[in-house]
């Protein structure tokens, strides 16, 4: 359900913004977009998970918050990652 070290390190370097960037909005949107896909896998399978989809919940939650951020400061990033991961925004 959780994303691997190597997968998450894939993702910080494909969407960082500088050499030493592990924390811009940016990584951290990538990073709960991975694992919102992983849970949204498991719930095929396991479907009365209602635990894992309290989790899946807050994950939402908290890429929506970091997304409306992004919005509201830098409208051009907040563009240039929707259309990245190609989320419907």
């Amino acid at each position: 359900m959780s994303i691997t070290i190597t997968r998450k390190n894939e993702l910080i370097s494909e969407y960082r913004t500088h050499d030493k960037d592990t924390g811009s909005p940016e990584v951290q949107i990538a990073i709960l977009t991975e694992r919102i896909k992983n849970l949204t896998e498991h719930f095929k399978v396991h479907n009365k998970d209602h635990h894992s989809r309290r989790g899946l919940l807050m994950l939402v939650g908290q890429r929506r918050r970091l997304l409306e951020y992004l919005r509201s400061s830098e409208l051009a990033r907040y563009r240039k990652i929707t259309e990245r991961l190609g989320l419907r925004r």
